[in-house]
């Protein structure tokens, strides 16, 4: 039989992490069930809902789909690093304040989704936040919410710059 672990060496939320585990073993399993990253959530298994969510090295990528040594060097984000400790990130704080979650299922990913579109864009149009978040899919709100959160975003950029 072939060892297939080896040593995952990478940052998550900025700590270097190392840990044996099996090259082909999903982030996800390891961000849940080794590290007890459980805000990272797993639905589909397949990419396609978006629950799983996490930023690699700044893009958003579904963590159910990331095999362990694909992450190996790399910088990962999980909704756990998306705030300043207590204070919560303006995305985390517009979806609060617009009614942009329900269940609570989808937000993990929707705000790592919608971080690295407003790190990158921080004031982004409806559509712009639309083509971001086609990856991510929510059955509770509607979607109107998440879309006011962004707009408010964007608008609390353009009053300040």
């Amino acid at each position: 039989m072939i060892n297939t672990s080896f040593v995952l060496d990478c940052t998550i939320n900025g700590k270097v992490v190392s840990i044996p585990v099996p090259a082909s073993k999903r982030m996800s399993a390891i961000l849940r069930d080794d590290l007890l990253m459980t805000g990272t959530k797993v639905s589909c298994e397949i990419g396609r809902c978006g629950a799983c969510m996490i930023l690699l090295d700044g893009q958003p990528v579904n963590s159910c789909l990331l095999m362990a040594y694909q992450a190996s060097g790399k910088e990962l984000t999980t909704i756990e690093g998306i705030s300043a400790g207590e204070e919560l990130h303006p995305i985390q704080q517009a979806m609060l304040e617009e009614g942009g979650l329900q269940c609570g299922y989808c937000t993990a990913g929707m705000v790592v989704t919608l971080t690295a579109l407003w790190e990158s864009n921080p004031a982004p149009t409806r559509a712009e936040a639309e083509k971001a978040l086609c990856g991510n899919i929510c059955r509770c709100t509607g979607y109107e919410g998440i879309f006011r959160a962004v707009e408010k975003c964007g608008l609390s950029i353009k009053r300040e710059g």
